[in-house]
Formats: C-alpha cells, sequence, structure tokens
C-alpha cells in the first residue's frame, strides 16, 4: 500500500473517465453541448480527462478558477456565479485571452460592466427557475430592462439564460427530481419563444447533477453544466442519481484509536478534510460519510454495512462500526470515507490527493 501519512484524497481515475463518457455520450446524443462545471474537481489532471474525451467549454465558479483553467489553454469559460464587480480588473485581464461569459442578473451590474469592461464581453441572465438562491423569476420585467441595456453597449453581447436546478438535492424521489428538470425546462423554453425573434443566437443553459445524471435525453436545451456527477458521492448515491460503483473518491484517513465499548474507530480525518456537510438519516443520526476497505493499491470495497462517520470535529472523525468488523482494524490501519459532498471535500483537499 502506497504510505499515506494524513487524510488523502483518492481519486479513481477509471471511474473518473467512465463518468465523462456516460454524460458525455447523453449529452451528444442529445445535440447539446456539454460545459461541464470544474468546481467540482478543481484538478488539472482531471480536466486533461475531459480534454481527452473532446470537452472545449467548461464553467467555473470563481474568476480565480477561471484563471487557473485559462492559465492551462481552457479558452471558452462561463462563471457561473454572480459577476463580482470587485473583480473588474481581473475579469479584463481574463477576457483579454480568452471567450468569457459571465452571468448577471441586474441593470446594475450591466451597466457597471458596460462602464468598465475592457474587452467584449458576452453576458447570461440568471433565472431562477425553483431554486430561490440567485437569479431572476421568468416573469419579472428586469428581464427586458437588462436585455436593453445590453442591446444598446458595443461592448457586450446576449449570450442567453442560464439556470441551476439546485432544488434538486432537496428531494426525496426520482421522479420529484425529473419534474423539477421538467419545469425549468418549460420555463427556459418559453423565455426563448418571448425574446427569440430579438436574439436569435442565444441559448438556454441548464445545469444540474441529479437531473442530468438521471435524465434519458436534454431535448429543448442547448447546454448542459453538471459537475458533482464526475465524482459522485453518498449525496448522489441517497437521491439515485448514481451506484456505490459510480463513486470516483474516497478520503484515506489514517486509524489513531480503537474504541471497542463504544463500537467505534477514531480516525485523523475531521470537518477540515471531510466538511460539515451531512445527510439526516432516517433513524435520527446524522451521516457524514460511508465506510469502505483499502486494498494494498488503495483501491476501495463498497461500504462496510453498519459503518458510517456519525461525528466530525476539525481535525477528529468517529466511526460507528459493527463489533465484527471494528476488530479488523488497529491503529496505523487507513480506512476510507466516501464523502457525503464530494465538491467540498475535493475543494479541501486540492493540495493533498493521489490518482489511481
Amino acid at each position: 500500500m502506497k504510505f499515506v501519512t494524513q487524510p488523502t484524497l483518492l481519486i479513481d481515475s477509471k471511474k473518473v473517465i467512465s463518468n465523462i463518457r456516460r454524460m458525455k455520450r447523453k449529452a451528444d446524443e442529445s445535440g447539446v453541448v456539454f460545459r461541464p462545471h470544474f468546481k467540482t474537481h478543481q484538478n488539472l489532471q482531471v480536466a486533461e480527462f475531459f480534454r481527452q474525451e473532446g470537452v472545449s467549454k467548461i464553467t467555473v465558479s470563481s474568476v480565480s478558477m477561471a484563471e487557473e483553467f485559462a492559465s492551462q489553454g481552457w479558452n471558452d469559460i462561463t462563471i457561473a456565479f454572480p459577476v463580482n464587480l470587485r473583480e473588474m480588473d481581473q475579469i479584463n485581464q481574463l477576457a483579454k485571452k480568452i471567450q468569457l461569459n459571465l452571468l448577471v442578473d441586474s441593470v446594475f451590474t450591466i451597466r457597471f460592466l458596460d462602464q468598465h469592461a475592457s474587452n467584449h464581453l458576452t453576458t447570461l441572465i440568471k433565472i431562477d427557475t425553483g431554486y430561490h438562491r440567485t437569479g431572476l423569476l421568468p416573469s419579472d420585467p428586469e428581464i427586458d430592462n437588462i436585455l436593453k441595456e445590453i442591446a444598446s453597449s458595443p461592448k457586450l453581447t446576449f449570450g442567453g439564460f442560464l439556470t441551476h436546478a439546485g432544488h434538486t438535492y432537496q428531494t426525496k424521489e426520482k421522479a420529484e427530481i425529473l419534474d423539477i428538470m421538467e419545469q425549468s425546462r418549460e420555463q427556459l423554453i418559453s423565455l426563448k419563444h418571448h425574446h427569440e425573434r430579438f436574439y436569435p443566437e442565444f441559448i438556454i443553459s441548464y445545469g444540474d447533477t441529479p437531473s442530468c445524471s438521471l435524465a434519458t435525453h436534454f431535448h429543448g436545451f442547448d447546454e448542459i453544466r453538471p459537475g458533482n456527477f464526475v465524482y459522485n458521492d453518498v449525496m448522489q448515491l441517497h437521491l439515485g442519481a448514481c451506484s456505490p460503483g459510480d463513486i470516483a473518491v474516497v478520503t484515506a484517513c489514517p486509524v489513531v484509536s480503537i474504541i471497542k465499548e463504544r463500537e467505534e474507530l477514531a480516525i485523523y480525518g475531521g470537518a477540515v478534510h471531510l466538511s460539515k456537510e451531512h445527510i439526516e438519516a432516517d433513524q435520527g443520526f446524522q451521516l457524514y460519510g460511508y465506510v469502505v476497505r483499502l486494498d494494498g493499491d488503495l483501491r476501495w470495497s463498497d461500504p462496510i454495512p453498519g459503518a458510517f462517520v456519525y461525528s466530525l470535529s476539525q481535525e477528529h472523525g468517529l466511526i460507528s462500526m459493527p463489533k465484527k468488523e471494528l476488530l479488523t482494524f488497529k491503529p496505523g490501519d487507513l480506512v476510507g470515507i466516501m464523502p457525503i459532498h464530494s465538491c467540498l471535500t475535493a475543494n479541501l483537499l486540492r493540495e493533498n490527493f493521489l490518482m489511481i
């Protein structure tokens, strides 16, 4: 077994490539642009797997992330986060080099961009189709006001309408997830029909992993932007969006203590490695991750039945484990934790990972 001394993200390259190919194939079959969200992995090696599968357009969630991937040759990037106007200097530097697409939801932002942009920018209007985080409702008159401002600007182009149906994560059944996707589709298509006479080239862009993983087609959309699918996680598993074999990352954590009387393992692996993201399980406890065994090549088993991370502090993790399984571990062993939310875990362990 490779010598792992501290919590380390293990990335199974074969599973990653399989997950990419599956989603790319569905996008191609539906005739839509596949613009994956790179905020999940934030990893240059994983980015190359996408490039090898023919992906050329990507999504990120920050200017700094766009800068990192632009430096690696990615030249068509959407920052799917409302524009942070304090980063205008960095935005101008990026727009000199690449096709940069920005997310807007107000006339104020459009006017600011028009006044301060030194290069051409493509703008996408964020639409709230039910998540209620950011964006404009499809009926909001601000949409027409924004479009008028863009039309009068020599520096800005209207790229289309974009939504993130993040409320799929709050569902309990596959049918609910697909229903949310359909509602989002209907709202975006209605907007497109209303405006396409004046803006024939604009797109409608849709993204979230649960619905994109479960959908059989993406007809009606022009672009999809799922991100979490590349790794998947326990949350996707609980939503029915993936199988255990599709989860492409686990965190390898050293066992530091065996607490026999409580049937628990203590691990070096806490909230600063796994995040505090959790699932409220049926029995009322908080689930912070499933537990897997690691072999000599750091590949992992299916989850150990009855074993789960139930408590996290800053550096400590506590695992509840059946006694029969507990006694097969000793201090100094490694155990793998399937993350609840791989985006957060991967971000926390960006500098401490192994590709296997």
